[in-house]
């Protein structure tokens, strides 16, 4: 009787979410994508360059002053980051600001990227700036476009990101968010 019950609410939460995401619409009127992240990106991200991981490390090759920035989110709860299992990791080098790539962003979050991109890039808006995530992942996507609005303009895109390096062979270290 318990697992029925249990599994009646599961399945009500499960319908519950997914009307929830078919009511919400894919961009907002500012052109964030907005829902379902985790789907397949366009070739292009507008105002930035699209690398893969030759070019990726040809760029960091040739200029060792190119920021990494790991978008990928991370659960915030009580003013704290949830670990998840098993830990994330990113590419070497790389700065991890969790959650800047949500379609929208609470003043926190917004706050969060704006500081941290002015600290990062030393007040320089045209300090190389390469945004990823995982493959098939809008949360650089929408990065990029925030960084773009706010006067950034050496912009990259890695965009199949996480994957792509690991597919590669390369290494990954094990990475920590910035707290805000």
């Amino acid at each position: 009787m318990i697992r029925s019950i249990a599994c009646a609410l599961l399945t009500l939460c499960l319908s519950a979410s997914l009307a929830l995401a078919a009511e919400m619409p894919l961009f907002n009127a500012d052109g964030y994508r907005q829902t379902q992240y985790r789907s397949p990106t366009p070739h292009d991200a507008e105002g930035a360059t699209t690398l893969d991981t030759p070019a990726l490390q040809a760029l960091l090759r040739d200029n060792p002053r190119t920021l990494l920035i790991d978008v990928y989110r991370q659960q915030w709860l009580n003013d704290r980051f949830i670990a998840e299992q098993p830990p994330h990791a990113n590419l070497p080098g790389s700065t991890w600001l969790a959650n800047v790539g949500d379609g929208h962003l609470e003043p926190l979050w917004q706050a969060y990227f704006e500081d941290n991109l002015n600290r990062l890039s030393e007040q320089r808006k045209d300090r190389p700036l390469v945004f990823y995530c995982k493959s098939d992942c809008w949360l650089s996507w929408n990065a990029i476009k925030r960084a773009r609005t706010l006067g950034y303009n050496a912009l990259y895109w890695y965009r199949d990101g996480i994957d792509a390096w690991h597919q590669a062979g390369l290494p990954l270290q094990p990475a920590q968010a910035v707290l805000p």
